[in-house]
């Protein structure tokens, strides 16, 4: 199977990278620096609890038109640049190609539906801790390294199967939903609170949940995701935050959300389709939710394209 990872970062580098290294015929699609170092040094995963990884030399480059017709895009960029991005990977996108959005969120795949066209996708998550360490480099932390896909109309398919195969033998722990937008949204519930949490605070899960009141405040960020996503129909548990709640407390100490990082490195931030989101939702539904209003309106200046 040839696969395109439109997106080298903490996700796409991570996955992309183990199917590289069990032999899978990938092509990284990277920029700037870290496409550069890819490039001369190849790909390098420092993981302390799965194990490393090389890959060099790694397939990369900047330009979706170069690498043709591939069987499975995997989208795993910043939300911001959905629309742009689904444009871009038009030139890899064949009949027969699938489409796998790996993006934080619960709009990207309607985003992409209007690009690249409805029947190409299968819906998807990635359950992980990771980020760019520096230019070439992905750090894992923990062993958590999960990616669930199916049928966005539920179920499975032979195009689902393949790609879970693929997955499996590079030593992902790989799984197929019968229900992929409950799934999606499950993931949601629990990114919405991380992210805010860790972002706002300035610091990882440990010190979050070990206070009474920083603990509180993310179990009340995920119950009101839970509320606006069972007000939209989606099959969750009345206490699934609760649920996430005591999930949290078995993860790293030292864990923390991509949001987090980019605050501390100066960049853009996805709490627009975050807690934001929770808080448009809400406004659409007629669910209150104070707290994740409260965190898009702390956030929001950080939201924009920075100059």
């Amino acid at each position: 199977m040839r696969i395109a990872m439109m997106g080298a970062g903490g996700v796409g580098g991570y996955f992309g990278g183990r199917m590289a290294a069990s032999g899978c015929d990938v092509t990284f699609i990277a920029r700037g620096r870290h496409l550069e170092a890819i490039r001369k040094q190849g790909l390098r995963i420092d993981s302390r609890d799965i194990g490393d990884a090389i890959i060099d030399p790694a397939d990369a480059t900047d330009n979706p038109a170069d690498v043709g017709v591939m069987d499975c895009v995997i989208v795993a960029v910043k939300l911001w640049d959905t629309e742009e991005v689904g444009r871009a990977i038009l030139p890899m996108v064949g009949p027969e190609t699938t489409v796998l959005s790996l993006q934080n969120g619960v709009e990207c795949d309607q985003t992409l539906a209007r690009v690249v066209g409805t029947g190409h996708l299968i819906g998807g998550v990635a359950f992980i801790a990771s980020s760019i360490r520096e230019p070439g480099v992905i750090k894992h932390i923990g062993t958590m390294q999960r990616v669930v896909v199916g049928e966005r109309a539920g179920g499975s398919s032979s195009r689902v199967e393949a790609l879970y195969e693929v997955m499996l033998h590079a030593g992902i722990t790989a799984e197929v939903s019968d229900d992929i937008e409950r799934t999606i949204w499950e993931k949601f519930v629990f990114l919405v609170g991380l992210s805010a949490t860790t972002t706002m605070l300035r610091t990882t899960l440990g010190p979050v949940r070990k206070n009474p009141d920083s603990r509180a405040f993310l179990l009340n960020i995920m119950r009101e995701a839970v509320a606006v996503g069972r007000a939209k129909g989606i099959d969750l548990a009345d206490d699934y935050a609760e649920d996430r709640l005591a999930f949290a407390a078995g993860l790293p100490v030292d864990m923390t959300s991509s949001m987090h990082h980019d605050l501390e490195a100066g960049n853009r931030l996805e709490v627009a389709w975050l807690s934001g989101a929770v808080a448009r939702f809400g406004h659409e539904l007629g669910v209150a939710t104070p707290v994740n209003q409260s965190v898009w309106a702390a956030l929001k200046t950080h939201a924009g394209p920075k100059s």
